[in-house]
């Protein structure tokens, strides 16, 4: 008799088997010392697809809108069925006396899990280990503290009730919105009200216009100041007015007015959860959301450095104070004299680290204590890791203290703002001191005043006018969309509405790097450097669905319910009964949705889109030219248009082989020299002539 474990990756179970002392290679396992140790591959076991509940689902109709089904079935995932096939003999084995889910620590891990456990009929026993980091002795202490399945009844029927619902909207509300519109359009339950901020930053932008103004700068020698109107306005309307204060201000010798200092301290940053890492690496080294945790999930499970990196927390457990110890005790290289002093100002049990309270499923993320200086890390796996050692580190050095000045300078009428700030503990800035040297400084901000007091006098050597320009908002980036996705509630308009949903947000840690990248994928947004920008389709979407699903307020009390199931205080029927409303909601909806104008794209088999090569059929001019991996071919195929041009064509008469971009240039110039011949086009039909000659080949 054994115990078998299941993992959710290869590199996981191997990482536990070690430390179980399962040794021998089995079938699609690793057995010894009572164990056998086996894996998911991710997940193994889906929800259905229309089509496979019910063949007539197989042809997209508004008639059979919406899809509702009395149970949401689940089936093999066909690409990794040899392995599902492998768990189930495993799970099922009379030898297997109980079952270990070792999948990830969380909501989706769960899912993996029970999805596999339910489709291979198994009754057996279930206990559930439960880590937040693949050191070996984390491992070892969740085999020693294993909890029976049951405890996370609650969190699995929270999973379910999200893909059930993500099924249901999307399913129903992209169909029904395709069909509407001809074109195919993928409306989700999350995406879509993610995708609705991207659309409002982008009008707010196109919408903006630029106005210019006027700024007068005063050198006074040892200091600097902005002109201020009596309102305490910096801005001038005219050149003229800016000019004329100049004129008159210069050479002329200014009082000093006001001279206040306002002591201030700023406490050490919380520690990181994914959504704060994902934002600040995003800002700091310029990663996407899905590099971050691409990044966090190898430092996690391949290097053993970071603890589980998918978490919603910023605080540690009171009982972890010993472990924190340890852990900056084992700071080497760069990071090895901060976690001597952060030792040396000592490890208190203060709140803004310590607080059982505000945990949720995981602790925030922290280095597990593992040495980083010998470890073969990539430049982006280092630049992260630093990050989060530092992040600790500081949270145990003292407070940021400085003094913030303001200076007023009179000459004669005129007024002139000064600002800065005298540092008087450096605090925990110290540790990003390096980082901070990199930035570029904003003058007015950052400049070091001299002692002033009220009555000094300073010759004003020169006034300068600048011309500048109002800004539109800034464009979206990771970092950004991220923190708003995370904070959905506060974009509500109405205030009692939205002091109530101020907690809710789109997604989870977890999902909201999947959702950016979909939206990039289907169409809706476009990355352009750091920034994302809804697309003219993105756009027109928008206008074609109902707030219900474009609000992030819909999505965020979503999102609000299935926190509280997993934490066995919500209701599943009901959040079930919302969903099935909504999915008919938004079908009937599509029905007599605005007139909105999209391109037409064709449906393939499987759902993959038919992209086109951007030049027109020559044969019915209504389709465009598209291609796979032999053809080019017209995008009205389905109602009869013949064009087709192997790519291989002039491949028999000594040509080249087609590619996309050589199609167009034949299109635009119809005949084609290169070193070996001339391609002649002419309205679909192409030939090779290596001396002007040859025959029309389609």
């Amino acid at each position: 008799m054994h115990t078998l474990v299941v993992a959710e990756k290869p590199s996981v179970a191997r990482d536990i088997a070690r430390v179980l002392g399962a040794r021998e290679k089995g079938e699609s396992c690793l057995c010894g010392n009572g164990y056998v140790i086996t894996w998911a591959i991710g997940h193994l076991v889906t929800l259905k697809e229309p089509q496979e509940l019910d063949e007539k689902y197989k042809k997209w109709r508004a008639e059979d809108l919406p899809i509702l089904p009395a149970r949401m079935e689940t089936k093999v995932i066909a690409k990794t069925r040899s392995q599902y096939s492998a768990v189930k003999k495993l799970m099922n084995d009379q030898a297997a006396e109980k079952i270990i889910c070792a999948t990830d620590s969380g909501r989706e891990g769960e899912l993996i899990f029970r999805y596999i456990y339910e489709q291979a009929g198994c009754k057996k026993p279930v206990w559930r280990l439960w880590i937040s980091s693949m050191t070996d002795e984390a491992i070892r202490a969740g085999f020693d503290s294993l909890r029976p399945s049951s405890e996370y009844d609650a969190l699995y029927a929270s999973a379910r009730c999200r893909a059930d619902a993500d099924w249901l909207i999307g399913m129903n509300a992209t169909r029904a919105y395709t069909l509407r519109y001809d074109a195919l359009l993928s409306v989700g339950r999350v995406q879509t009200p993610t995708l609705s901020m991207l659309v409002k930053r982008r009008r707010e932008i196109d919408a903006f216009v630029s106005q210019t103004y006027y700024t007068v700068r005063a050198d006074f020698g040892d200091y600097s100041g902005v002109y201020v109107s009596d309102k305490g306005e910096k801005r001038i309307d005219s050149r003229e007015k800016a000019e004329e204060i100049a004129k008159r201000v210069s050479g002329q010798t200014g009082s000093v007015v006001q001279a206040a200092k306002e002591h201030k301290t700023e406490l050490p940053p919380l520690l990181y959860d994914l959504t704060t890492l994902q934002r600040e690496a995003n800002a700091q080294l310029g990663f996407t959301a899905k590099k971050t945790l691409a990044t966090a999930q190898k430092l996690y499970e391949t290097h053993k450095l970071l603890t589980y990196p998918r978490t919603d927390s910023r605080y540690l457990g009171s009982d972890m104070m010993d472990k924190v110890r340890a852990t900056l005790g084992k700071y080497d290289g760069s990071m090895q004299q901060y976690g001597i002093k952060a030792l040396e100002y000592g490890i208190k049990p203060t709140k803004r680290v310590f607080d059982d309270a505000k945990l949720t499923d995981h602790h925030a993320i922290i280095p597990t204590g593992k040495r980083a200086q010998n470890v073969n890390l990539t430049a982006d796996e280092r630049a992260l890791y630093d990050m989060v050692a530092r992040r600790l580190a500081a949270a145990f050095y003292p407070a940021y203290e400085y003094d913030a000045l303001r200076v007023v300078t009179r000459v004669a009428q005129d007024d002139f703002l000064s600002t800065g700030r005298a540092v008087t503990q450096e605090g925990w800035k110290e540790v990003y001191r390096e980082a901070a040297a990199r930035k570029k400084k904003a003058a007015e901000e950052e400049q070091k005043l001299p002692p002033l007091q009220v009555g000094d006098e300073r010759l004003l050597r020169r006034a300068a006018v600048r011309e500048e320009q109002t800004r539109p908002p800034k464009e979206y980036t990771d970092a950004t969309i991220l923190q708003d996705m995370e904070h959905a509630g506060r974009n509500i308009e109405d205030e009692a509405l939205r002091e109530q949903m101020k907690s809710c947000a789109l997604g989870t840690p977890a999902t909201r790097a999947a959702i950016i990248e979909r939206l990039i994928e289907v169409g809706y947004v476009r990355r352009s450097g750091r920034s994302l920008m809804a697309t003219d389709k993105g756009v027109r979407l928008i206008d074609a669905v109902p707030q219900e699903i474009a609000s992030p307020e819909t999505t965020g009390r979503w999102e609000r319910a299935l926190h509280e199931i997993a934490r066995g205080t919500g209701d599943e029927a009901r959040f079930r009964e919302g969903i099935g409303r909504l999915a008919s909601f938004l079908v009937q909806h599509a029905g007599g949705a605005p007139d909105v104008p999209f391109e037409r794209e064709e449906r393939r088999s499987k759902g993959k889109r038919i992209s086109s090569i951007g030049i027109a059929c020559p044969l019915c001019a209504k389709g465009k030219i598209a291609e796979n991996t032999k053809a080019f071919y017209c995008t009205r195929f389905r109602e009869g248009c013949e064009l087709k041009i192997w790519k291989d064509a002039l491949l028999r008469s000594g040509g080249p082989m087609l590619d996309a971009k050589l199609l167009k240039l034949c299109a635009e110039k119809k005949d084609v020299r290169g070193s070996t011949g001339v391609i002649h086009y002419d309205n679909g039909s192409i030939r090779f002539s290596p001396n002007g000659g040859g025959n029309a080949l389609r």
